[in-house]
């Protein structure tokens, strides 16, 4: 399985981004899917959770304006982050977890003040 991450960019303040994380293999469609942010100097930490079945758990930083969706057949998984903030800058990655894991690589996310 592959992930590829995609969608950062710079944007203002407020703004809003999409990421996407498209995999290639069908255990994709079975395994939690997972978004994970890192900022400079800081460990790597968990934004949002989700298994297979059931609902996402977000990080309380990122509560009511982020939103983490799935689309099976396209085998992908979107993070929605409106109401952007400069703390949510960081590199994010994409994680699916099961019987075997993966990362994807990472995308830059910069937020300007």
């Amino acid at each position: 399985v592959q992930l590829q991450a995609s969608g950062g960019g710079l944007v203002q303040a407020g703004g809003s981004l999409r990421l996407s994380c498209a995999a290639s293999g069908s255990i994709f469609r079975m395994n939690g899917k997972a978004w994970y942010r890192q900022a400079p100097g800081k460990q790597r930490e968990l934004v949002v959770s989700m298994t297979s079945g059931g609902s996402p758990t977000y990080a309380d930083s990122v509560k009511g304006r982020f939103t983490i969706s799935r689309d099976n057949a396209k085998n992908t998984v979107y993070l929605q982050m409106n109401s952007l903030k400069p703390e949510d800058t960081a590199v994010y990655y994409c994680y699916s977890f099961g019987k075997t894991d993966y990362w994807g690589q990472g995308t830059q996310v910069t937020v300007s003040s």
